[in-house]
Parts: C-alpha cells; structure tokens; sequence
C-alpha cells in the first residue's frame, strides 16, 4: 500500500464542471456553476506539475470531451513530456470512430469510461440521457480498436448493486483492461437523493465479491474503491486505495497537492472498534458521509486468531 507521505506521481487535472449527463450520483452537481478553466490556465497547470516531476496526467471534470480545446491540451501535454495521458470521461464522445482516432492522435493513451449498468435501463437512468448507455459502450468499442488502454469506472448504487456481476460480465466482453466498481461518494446530487442512491455496505458486498470474481477469472484486473477492509474478507488485495499513486489534484480555483494524504486525514472516517481490528493501520474506512447518514454498525473489526495453546 502506497505511504500517504510517498511523493505525488500522478496529476488530476480539472478542466471544470460542465457535462452532458446529469448523474443521480454526481459529487460535484454543486459545483456546475463554476466557470470552466480557459486553455492557457490548463496548459500553465500542466508546465508546473511537468515542472515538479509529475508525468501521469489525469485529464477530469465534469466532462472533458465538450471542450473545444480538447485535442489542443492534450497534444500539449504529450509535447511537454507526459508519458500517461488518461481521459476520464463519460465516454459518449468517443461513441465516434473520427473523435476517438483523433484523441489518440492527439496523445491520449488510457481511456477511462464510466458504465454503471449492464442494460440501457439501469445506466440511462443514472445518468438521466437517454441513449447514453449505447454510446459509451460504443466508446469503449471503438477505443479497444484502437488499442487503447481502458480503465473503467463503476460506481456503486442502489439501483445497480444486484447487477454488478452482470455489468463485470459485460466489461470482459468488451476487452477492458480494468473494471473498478467505487462506493457513492455521498456528496453532491448522491447527498441530495441519498435514500434513492446510496444502498448500505454490508447488503452491496456480496454482489461486489461475484463481480470481482468475474474479471479475476477472465484475468481482468480488478478494483473496488472505498471499501473498508472489514468488508472485503478475501478481497483485500483488491481494494483500490492499496493501489492509487500520489494524486496532485487541481481543481477550479484551489489545489490538493497531495490528496491521498488529505483522503485518508479527512476524507474517510474510522471508529473506536477499528482500534480492534487486524487492518486498523492501512485501511481507510468509509467515505466519511456515510457513518453521518447510516452509523457505524456494519463495520466490524476483523480480530487476529490467536493460535490455541498445545494441550
């Protein structure tokens, strides 16, 4: 597990916050008055953290793909010397052949779609546009021809939960390279709706356990975000946080320059049984908002055996 001290290896830049979809999830809906960046502020955030040593960028928003300048900042930090240039993305753009060819030419090299259902039904609906499920699994497509890296995200509610499994089969189908299905962050529109959103850990484990065991035995790498350790009996290797680098965030108008520190300080939230338990020093806990809305009763320490005494 990566030390919350280690240097920072990788920038999340956001672009800003606006987007075609209206996720019932969203963590950062309050955030979608906030003027987007311009070119030359994006590109100077670029030069400081190349500067700095950073050479994986991660390009976020909102939705990076509606800027106009899109192919524009990416050419630039590939010229700069980035040598890992992710789009996350919802990945209804690259529903087109031309634009997804152009991305790659521009220098993008890992593609980072969500998918958060295995139907139309269940991921339309979570993002409130029709015909959005068919265009990011068209995305996805078209990446894989290109022989780009795809990462996905899926993020864990309650109208999907019971289908993760189905939704893992789908991403082996469609060649991934990586599927990581991430607990709701309860911020934002997921705070608002939080009783139609957020399902509880402990009833959502199980189907994130046969989800996983899809891609393991596809060979696909697999993650799960935010879980805490207790949760994952088994599974512990596949907990996200074992595996993030160092993230410089920059949002719009401050930056994080080191957010796994800030994650585990004041992102996440631990409880007086964690003391108990085996893992207490390297997990994280939940996302904080969740013990504030639900409690802490789930979470269970997981006690290390003693070995019983010769008879």
């Amino acid at each position: 597990m990566l030390n919350m001290f280690s240097p920072v290896k990788r920038l999340d830049l956001k672009v800003g916050y606006s987007c075609v979809n209206d996720c019932k999830f969203c963590v950062v809906a309050d955030k979608r008055h906030l003027l987007d960046k311009n070119t030359g502020e994006i590109k100077r955030e670029l030069f400081d953290s190349h500067n700095e040593g950073i050479r994986d960028v991660v390009f976020t928003g909102g939705e990076v793909t509606v800027r106009g300048d899109i192919f524009d900042i990416v050419s630039f930090a590939k010229e700069i010397g980035y040598l890992n240039i992710q789009i996350q993305t919802n990945g209804r753009r690259f529903s087109s052949f031309d634009f997804t060819k152009e991305m790659v030419r521009a220098g993008m090299s890992e593609l980072s779609p969500a998918l958060h259902g295995a139907s139309a039904e269940v991921h339309d609906s979570l993002t409130r546009r029709p015909g959005s499920w068919r265009q990011t699994v068209l995305g996805i497509h078209n990446a894989k021809k290109l022989q780009v890296r795809v990462i996905t995200n899926t993020v864990i509610t309650k109208a999907n939960y019971k289908t993760l499994p189905e939704i893992a089969s789908l991403l082996v189908k469609l060649k991934v390279d990586q599927f990581q299905f991430a607990f709701v962050h309860i911020m934002g529109n997921a705070r608002r709706r939080y009783r139609e959103v957020v399902p509880r850990v402990s009833e959502a484990v199980p189907y994130i356990k046969n989800a996983l065991d899809v891609g393991i035995k596809a060979g696909v790498r697999v993650m799960a975000e935010a879980m805490p350790f207790c949760m994952m009996d088994g599974y512990e290797k596949y907990i996200s946080e074992f595996h993030i680098p160092s993230v410089q965030i920059k949002e719009v108008g401050w930056k994080v320059d080191n957010f796994t520190f800030v994650r585990k300080t004041h992102g996440k939230k631990k409880f007086l049984q964690c003391l108990k338990c085996k893992w207490y020093t390297i997990c994280e806990g939940p996302w904080k908002e969740y013990p504030e809305l639900f409690g802490d009763e789930e979470f269970k320490p997981v006690l290390i055996k003693k070995d019983r005494p010769a008879a």
